[in-house]
């Protein structure tokens, strides 16, 4: 990673140790039915991890601006300070309500890039468009229609229509979207949270996912793509805005053009570490277990400098 070398090598390390960390003390909030609880354990675990790393940390994507504080917020300062500038990507606890009714699929998410290499993207919804790697770039598209993306992965791939699989979430926002897919063939696999694993799935052959679409937050779309700049995939998204005061946000945050379609490298415009922690048992990740005075947690990071990616299990005295 230029620019921040000597920390390059443990950036990884440091960032599944923050995740492994949040995903520990998020336990406790499993099953309590309380989601704000269930947040606020991870955040202040993920906050006193990133205080303690020798870096100049920045929050570029975090849970809200200032004043929604104690949240870890867009702009906050983190680490010693004695370090390398470092722009910080973050969900604490994806998953929250997945956390607090004991479902599957909820993780602690955090992606770290040298300063100035994550898009500062406002807390504001976002149109996704993902598929893995191994695909010529415009092989999907946000401004093709959903049946064209279909059609197009499909001939891609040398394969019908109907032997695609598609990852939405199951919002009344998608039902057009979802009429859609399925009127062309396609299959869709519905999920009730956590976008960035379902970004993730299309990189992933052993979920049969091939495609993601949908409307989501502009955080975990940066986060998604942090991932995927990773392991080679296509991801685009589109900012969103529902009301002036988004378009106020985000201008407060650089954005100025506010119909711009970024790309994967446009989101993530430098080398990038992504980690991951389940917090619950789910499709990419086992869950926390806690036995015999003994916790184990199970970390997906992945590091795009070196295209490496590492599954980590790890027990250590609860």
């Amino acid at each position: 990673m230029a620019g921040s070398a000597p920390y390059a090598s443990t950036m990884a390390a440091d960032a599944a140790r923050v995740t492994e960390l949040a995903a520990i003390a998020s336990y406790a909030g499993i099953g309590r039915g309380d989601e704000k609880a269930a947040d606020q354990l991870a955040v202040d675990a993920m906050r006193t991890a990133l205080n303690g790393m020798d870096i100049d940390g920045k929050i570029v994507i975090g849970e809200g601006e200032r004043d929604e504080a104690p949240m870890l917020y867009i702009g906050e300062k983190v680490g010693t300070g004695k370090g390398p500038a470092i722009d910080i990507a973050l969900d604490p606890l994806e998953g929250t309500t997945l956390t607090a009714k004991a479902m599957a699929n909820a993780l602690c998410v955090l992606a770290l890039s040298e300063g100035g290499g994550l898009l500062h993207a406002p807390d504001t919804y976002m149109d996704k468009i993902a598929i893995g790697p191994g695909f010529a770039p415009g092989t999907v598209d946000l401004d093709m229609s959903p049946q064209e993306n279909v059609r197009s992965l499909a001939s891609a791939k040398g394969v019908d229509p109907r032997d695609i699989t598609v990852c939405v979430m199951d919002r009344p926002r998608h039902a057009d979207l979802i009429a859609a897919l399925r009127g062309v063939g396609a299959k869709v696999l519905l999920i009730t949270d956590g976008d960035v694993a379902g970004v993730i799935h299309t990189a992933e052959p052993e979920t049969g996912i091939d495609l993601y679409l949908g409307q989501g937050g502009a955080p975990e779309g940066v986060l998604a793509a942090a991932a995927l700049k990773c392991v080679g995939g296509h991801f685009q998204g589109r900012l969103v805005f529902r009301n002036d005061d988004e378009r106020e946000r985000a201008r407060r945050t650089g954005v100025t053009d506010f119909d711009r379609k970024y790309d994967l490298h446009e989101l993530v415009a430098k080398d990038a570490v992504f980690a991951a922690t389940g917090v619950t048992k789910g499709a990419m990740l086992d869950g926390v277990v806690v036995k015999g005075g003994f916790v184990s947690t199970h970390t997906l990071v992945m590091d795009s400098s070196t295209r490496t990616v590492q599954r980590i299990r790890t027990t250590r005295p609860f």
